[in-house]
């Protein structure tokens, strides 16, 4: 397996930490989104998106970060993220795509720069734009963990889920971004406890070989 990869990406995070909890060997192929190299032709013939994470097995190559983690829950069923109950399942693809489909698309690396460039925002507002996004998503997980069944370690039940793997990413990002992350104690108990184990702790930013360049 190859992973094109991007340390700082949040979405090539999730993948990286699903990858890390099946076991699963691959070579990491980093893209620099601050220097455009996936935007170059290589890359995009065999992404024409332009956009990291892409994940290629075989002949198969997939890009974005759920429909991967999806692809390796079918190919790579043990250990399982996603509960055994439909109710269940359903429930942790919607605290997923809280993030990924609420809070990052508005908040990635290209909306940002065009909010600086095209836009001519400043650093100021592009910040607080951050924040207000990553405000309500935030607020919206905080009151679902509130009402979930589990063990205070997790946001559904008492094994990580693909809930679980979007979450860290975005509280990193939070930190990084210098979001007040403090009216969302339950959220900052689960990432804690859960940055700290070995499968998310390789997969995190600095861990990565691209990180130092």
């Amino acid at each position: 397996m190859k992973l094109y990869t991007y340390f700082r990406s949040s979405a090539a995070y999730r993948v990286r930490i699903a990858l890390n909890i099946k076991g699963l060997s691959y070579e990491a192929v980093p893209r620099q989104l601050a220097r455009g190299e996936q935007r170059a032709h290589d890359y995009l013939e065999l992404n024409p998106q332009g956009l990291v994470p892409l994940l290629v097995d075989g002949e198969a190559a997939i890009s974005q970060s759920l429909a991967i983690i999806e692809y390796l829950e079918e190919t790579h069923p043990e250990p399982p993220l996603l509960p055994a109950g439909r109710a269940e399942r359903a429930r942790v693809r919607a605290l997923a795509l809280v993030v990924a489909c609420d809070i990052h698309p508005l908040n990635n690396l290209r909306v940002l720069n065009y909010l600086r460039g095209p836009m001519a925002q400043s650093d100021a507002a592009v910040k607080a734009w951050y924040r207000h996004w990553v405000a309500l998503g935030l607020q919206a997980l905080e009151s679902e963990a509130a009402r979930s069944r589990s063990d205070g370690q997790h946001l559904l039940g008492a094994e990580v889920t693909l809930a679980d793997i979007c979450l860290v990413p975005q509280m990193y990002n939070a930190r990084r971004f210098e979001c007040d992350v403090a009216p969302y104690p339950r959220l900052r108990k689960i990432s804690a406890y859960l940055e700290e184990l070995p499968v998310f702790a390789r997969a995190a930013p600095e861990a990565q070989p691209d990180a130092a360049a």
